[in-house]
């Protein structure tokens, strides 16, 4: 279970689900598998595996990075 932060607005959010939500499902697209990830409003990132294994699992890596850098945020 994660835990939920207070921001600087006063609101109470879980840093994990947001960092979920900004995640799109990985995708096979021809001989790839995709993902993308968007970091700010301006700052979306696409990343391409050959291994839906491991396309899976840099997608929970990234996410795990991102709830962190939110939490820290906060």
């Amino acid at each position: 279970m994660s835990k939920i932060i207070e921001t600087n607005f006063g609101t109470l959010v879980n840093p994990e689900r947001i960092a979920k939500g900004s995640a799109s499902p990985v995708t096979k697209q021809g001989a790839f598998y995709n993902f993308s990830i968007r970091l700010d409003s301006e700052d979306v990132r696409e990343y391409s595996f050959t291994d839906r294994a491991r396309a899976e699992k840099m997608r929970q890596i990234l996410i795990s990075h991102l709830a962190q850098k939110i939490s820290k945020r906060a």
